[in-house]
C-alpha cells in the first residue's frame, strides 16, 4: 500500500508551481459521451436522503462536490498531494506566497448550458465571505480578497503566506453559477434540489427520492468521451446489515462501509470482489468543552487513559481500523510526523491505563459514590454520548468505551440517533460526548486544524464546519496560521509537534480508532478502480471530490 509522504515537500515541489503537463484534463468540450451501464453505490448512512445538494452545507456536500459541483483543482491525499488541474488549468503563487492566481478553463458550461467563467469563481468565493456559515473550512480567515483579472484569471490575495490553504481553496470548494445562486434568497438555508454544476453528472428533484439518488451522465460534459458510466444509483440504507447483504449479493458494485468478517461474508462470494482500507484520519470521541464538568482537563485526561482503544478496534471494527493514539497522528500513513519522545512522556501516548485514570480523578478531588461513579461538588461524572445508530461498528465501539469508562467510575449513556439528528446535534454542539470523524487531509496538520482551529467552530446552536467540541485558544490559532506561511519542512514539523502537545496535555478530543477508507469493489462489472498500486483518488464513495474521480475512471464491462 502506498503511503503519503511529507506534505512540506509536496508544497514546495508541487503547489508552489504553476500546474501544467500531461495530467491536465482535456480542455476542449467534446461530443456527448457514449455513457452506458449502471453503477450502484452501497454506502450505509443510517438514514434516508433529503435530496438536498447544497455544496456549502456540511450535511449534504458529500452528495454533490466533485460529481456535480467541481473544484478548481483535484488534490490527491494518497499520491503525495498530487495536484491535477480541473476547472483551473494552471495557478501561480506570488508576492511572497500572499497571492494566488488561477487561470480558469475556457469552454466549460454549467449543466443548464450557460458558460462557466472567472466571474463565477469570484462570485463563489465572495458568497462564502458574505455567508460565514457556508465557509466550512474558514478560508476567509486567511483571504483578504478574491477578484477577477482579465477575462479568465482569478486573483486571491491573502493576509499572510498561505500555501497550505491551497488544499481548502482549490480542492474543497465547488464552483457555482452566479446566474443561479444570485437569485437564492438565503444561501445558508437553501435546499438545492435541482443543482446546476459543471460536473460529469446531473441530478434533480425528479431523480431523487428518500430511498435512492439517481445521477445521470452529463452528455455535454467538458471532458470529451466522459463519463463512461451512464447512471449512478445511490440507494439509502438504515443499517449495515441490509447494506452489506445488498452488496454481497451483487446488487451494488461499489461499497463503502464496515463489513464484519469481510473475507467470509463478501470476498468468498465472488473472485471479482475485492477490498482496500487505507487509513487517512481518526474516529474520535468529541468532547463538548462548553460543558462545565468536561471543561476540567483532569476529567478529559482520565477518560483518555481509561479508554481501551485496542478493544474498540478489535470488537467494534474487527481490527480493520487500527487503534489511534492521543497525539492524533495516523500511522503508518503519517508516521514521520509523530513526535514519539513527546508522546512517551504521556504514558506512551495515553496507552490504556485505568489505574492512572483513577489516580488523576482522585488527585483532582473527585470521590467515588456508593454507585461507583466519581463525583465532585455534587456533580457526577455521568454523560450521554451521541452516535450514528446506523453504523453497527460505531455502536459496538461505543459500547466498549462505555465499559472502559464505567470501570474507572465514569458513566456514559449511548444515544444511538438517526443520521440526520446525529449530524445536526454534533455540528450544532448539542451534545456532551459525541462519537464521529472528520475528513482529515493530505497530512496530519489538516485534521489537527479541524479539531483545534477556533474560526472553524461556532456558537452552540449554530452548525460548525469542524471543531465540533468548540475548542478555543488564540495561541493555538496562531500556530495553525503560521503553518501555511512556511515551506520549510523542519518548521512545519515543529508546529505539528506543538499541536500534538496540545492534544496530549489538554485532551480536547480523544482519537479512538484510525478512520480508514471503507472500500469494496467489483471488478466483474467495471474496470478502472483505484488500487494500492494505483491510488489515483481516495476510494470510498463518501470522499469528496475524490468520488467523482472514481466515477470518471470507471469503464463498464460489456
Amino acid at each position: 500500500m502506498r503511503r503519503l509522504k511529507l506534505i512540506g515537500v509536496v508544497i514546495a515541489s508541487v503547489l508552489l508551481a504553476a500546474a501544467c503537463g500531461t495530467s491536465t484534463p482535456a480542455s476542449t468540450p467534446g461530443k456527448a459521451s457514449a455513457a452506458s451501464g449502471v453503477l450502484t453505490i452501497d454506502n450505509e448512512s443510517g438514514g434516508t436522503w433529503t435530496c438536498d445538494f447544497n455544496p456549502f452545507n456540511l450535511s449534504y456536500i458529500a452528495f454533490s462536490l466533485g460529481n456535480i459541483y467541481e473544484p478548481l483543482v483535484f488534490v490527491n491525499t494518497l499520491q503525495n498531494a498530487k495536484a491535477t488541474p480541473w476547472l483551473a488549468t494552471s495557478w501561480a503563487w506570488g508576492n511572497g506566497n500572499k497571492t494566488l492566481t488561477f487561470t480558469i478553463r475556457k469552454g466549460v458550461k454549467f449543466s443548464n448550458g450557460t458558460p462557466m467563467t472567472a466571474a463565477d469563481v469570484v462570485y463563489t468565493f465572495n458568497l462564502l465571505k458574505a455567508n460565514k456559515t457556508l465557509d466550512i473550512n474558514s478560508v476567509w480567515s486567511v483571504l483578504s480578497s478574491v477578484t477577477q483579472q482579465g477575462s479568465n484569471q482569478v486573483v486571491m490575495t491573502f493576509k499572510a503566506p498561505a500555501v497550505t490553504y491551497f488544499y481548502f481553496i482549490a480542492d474543497q470548494v465547488g464552483i457555482v453559477s452566479q446566474k443561479v445562486w444570485s437569485k437564492v434568497a438565503n444561501p445558508v438555508t437553501y435546499t438545492d434540489h435541482n443543482p446546476v454544476g459543471t460536473g460529469a453528472f446531473t441530478v434533480s428533484s425528479k431523480t431523487c427520492t428518500p430511498q435512492n439518488i439517481k445521477y445521470t451522465a452529463n452528455p455535454h460534459y467538458w471532458q470529451p468521451g466522459l463519463p463512461k458510466v451512464g447512471t449512478v444509483n445511490y440507494p439509502s440504507f438504515l443499517t449495515n446489515d441490509t447494506a452489506n447483504t445488498f452488496l454481497a449479493s451483487g446488487q451494488a458494485q461499489w461499497g463503502s462501509q464496515f463489513i464484519p468478517s469481510i473475507k467470509q461474508f463478501y470476498l468468498s462470494k465472488s473472485p471479482n470482489y475485492h477490498y482496500w482500507f487505507p487509513p487517512v484520519a481518526n474516529v474520535s470521541l468529541f468532547i463538548n468543552l462548553t460543558n462545565p464538568i468536561l471543561k476540567n482537563v483532569a476529567v478529559r485526561q482520565a477518560m483518555a487513559y481509561a479508554i481501551n482503544r485496542q478493544k474498540a478496534s478489535t470488537i467494534g471494527e474487527y481490527g480493520y481500523e487500527p487503534a489511534s493514539n492521543q497525539a492524533g497522528i495516523v500511522t503508518p500513513t503519517f508516521s514521520s510526523w509523530l513526535d514519539t519522545s513527546q508522546a512517551a512522556s504521556f504514558g506512551n501516548n495515553y496507552a490504556y491505563n485505568p489505574a492512572k485514570a483513577i489516580s488523576i480523578l482522585e488527585k483532582a478531588g473527585f470521590k467515588r459514590g456508593s454507585d461507583g461513579i466519581f463525583a465532585k461538588g455534587g456533580q457526577k461524572l455521568s454523560f450521554t454520548i451521541i452516535n450514528n445508530g446506523g453504523f453497527s461498528d460505531w455502536v459496538a465501539a461505543v459500547q466498549t468505551i462505555q465499559q472502559s469508562l464505567k470501570a474507572v467510575g465514569i458513566q456514559v449513556t449511548p444515544q444511538n440517533l438517526a443520521a440526520t439528528t446525529y449530524q445536526s446535534d454534533l455540528y450544532a454542539g448539542k451534545y456532551q460526548l459525541g462519537y464521529g470523524s472528520e475528513t482529515g487531509g493530505p497530512g496530519p496538520y489538516f485534521e489537527l486544524r479541524q479539531w483545534l482551529y477556533g474560526p472553524n467552530s461556532a456558537a452552540i446552536g449554530t452548525a460548525a464546519g469542524s471543531n465540533f467540541e468548540r475548542y478555543s485558544n488564540p495561541a493555538v490559532d496562531k500556530l495553525i496560521n503560521e503553518y501555511p506561511a512556511t515551506t520549510n519542512v523542519a518548521t512545519q514539523h515543529s508546529i505539528v509537534n506543538q499541536l500534538q502537545a496540545v492534544m496530549l496535555r489538554q485532551v480536547p478530543v480523544i482519537p479512538i480508532t484510525e478512520s480508514v477508507d471503507w472500500f469494496q469493489y467489483d471488478t466483474g462489472s467495471f474496470s478502472g478502480w483505484p488500487t494500492p498500486g494505483n491510488p489515483y483518488a481516495q476510494p470510498a464513495a463518501y470522499n469528496y471530490p475524490d468520488w467523482a474521480q472514481v466515477m470518471l475512471r470507471l469503464v463498464p464491462k460489456k
